[in-house]
């Protein structure tokens, strides 16, 4: 959600948590709940408006170049949302409909040389990019789809 974010905001400039809803299928309430968490952490910041309710946001940078930090500040805020999301799903699962109930996760230890670690990553990668299109077109989604974390982790073991 806050790489969709991210990416809608360097397409778009500016966006309101109302506008990041309708683009990307989504509750205003929740976009906006990740934008202050992006702007709690530096990535984002309110853009100047002529008061209202309305608050836009905007990058905390323009262009490619990121402000020094914030790259490690929110690698670090994902891999901790991504282990708070699975805690709740962990907790909330008996009341779940019983075909969301199934642990699909599962960890490996495999032995391998860099270049073959990202050829791992770019598999995964690839394999997701089928489904990627759909945060930006809600239409295109099956009726019973529901966002779902797919989180690869691929580091040596020191």
């Amino acid at each position: 959600m806050r790489i969709a974010l991210l990416d809608l905001l360097a397409e778009t400039g500016t966006v309101t948590a109302t506008e990041a809803a309708a683009r990307l299928g989504h509750s205003s309430g929740l976009c906006s709940f990740h934008l202050r968490q992006l702007a709690r952490h530096g990535l984002v910041e309110e853009a100047p408006h002529r008061g209202g309710r309305a608050r836009p946001w905007r990058l905390r940078w323009d262009g490619p170049r990121q402000p020094e930090g914030a790259a490690r500040e929110f690698t670090a805020l994902a891999r901790d949302l991504e282990d708070e999301s699975h805690k709740r799903w962990l907790e909330q699962r008996p009341r779940l409909p019983v075909e969301w109930q199934g642990d699909h996760s599962f960890s490996a230890v495999v032995h391998l040389t860099p270049a073959e670690v990202a050829e791992v990553a770019a598999g995964v990668r690839e394999l997701l990019a089928a489904y990627q299109g759909r945060d930006r077109d809600p239409a295109g989604r099956p009726a019973d789809a529901v966002a779902v974390a797919a989180v690869t982790r691929l580091f040596p073991l020191l």
